[in-house]
């Protein structure tokens, strides 16, 4: 087989496992979320460096609908330059700084209802252990979406010892392999061919897809945003500002 077809069968081979395995915990999560949402809550999603892709998956994102707030920090997020200004090896270096998590979270106003999602395939950099633990510590629910193989077999980079998964309330394994890349090439010191994208983007969408349908269960409609495809349907821009309005309602508790 190329190597295409390689990196294509090994990555439908985790997402089948992480079908098979995995939609326990997300039904757990999307009721967590969905009960959030249900009483006007709001749910958080962080992931720093390239995690942060799966916090601007679930929202905005054509299908989305308010209650998801992507809590995206761009001096964590923005490297896509590699050297220098907004480069990779500042990013690279606030993750592991202790301390910082806290004054993300200081910036906001969190309701008796809201929710936390935090992405990282490792699990362990201090930033996202940090994020977990004082959403905790603010009585907010944690979900994590983490590599547990990655996780488990990692030492803890933050000095009390604690990963990411020790401060979830419910854990979603992405199924990706210690390294995230799933493909060995003869003469390749390093494997290519990372999957967390893949099977994140899966778990976001699963985990959106499952929302929406118990808020219909409790007789919430969700308002969507529209597809850009439809731009210039009446009936479209008329959701796309229902939209917008109902986010906007939808942040209310955390300014006021």
């Amino acid at each position: 087989m190329t190597a295409a077809e390689q990196y294509f069968d090994k990555t439908f081979q985790i997402l089948k496992e992480l079908r098979d395995q995995e939609l326990p915990a997300i039904q757990k999560a999307a009721e967590m979320c969905a009960a959030s949402i249900a009483q006007d809550g709001l749910v958080f999603l962080f992931g720093n460096g390239h995690s942060r892709m799966m916090c601007e998956e679930m929202t905005p994102r054509q299908g989305c609908f308010p209650g998801f707030v992507a809590l995206v920090e761009q001096s964590l997020s923005n490297h896509a330059a590699i050297v220098g200004t907004n480069g990779l090896r500042a990013p690279l270096y606030l993750e592991k700084y202790e301390g910082y998590a806290e004054q993300i979270l200081s910036g906001f106003r969190f309701g008796p209802h809201d929710a936390f999602i935090v992405i990282s395939t490792s699990g362990i950099r201090p930033v996202v252990v940090e994020m977990a633990e004082g959403a905790q510590k603010r009585g907010l629910p944690v979900i994590a979406i983490v590599s547990r193989g990655h996780c488990e077999q990692s030492k803890p980079a933050h000095s009390s010892g604690k990963k990411l998964i020790d401060f979830a309330d419910v854990v979603i394994d992405n199924h990706c392999p210690p390294g995230d890349c799933v493909l060995e090439l003869p003469g390749l010191e390093w494997r290519t061919g990372p999957a967390s994208t893949v099977t994140g983007a899966a778990i976001i969408n699963m985990l959106r897809c499952e929302v929406a349908e118990r808020l219909l269960a409790r007789g919430i409609r969700p308002e969507l945003l529209p597809s850009h495809q439809f731009v210039g349907n009446a009936s479209a821009e008329e959701q796309l500002e229902r939209f917008y309005e109902a986010y906007r309602r939808s942040l209310r508790h955390l300014y006021e």
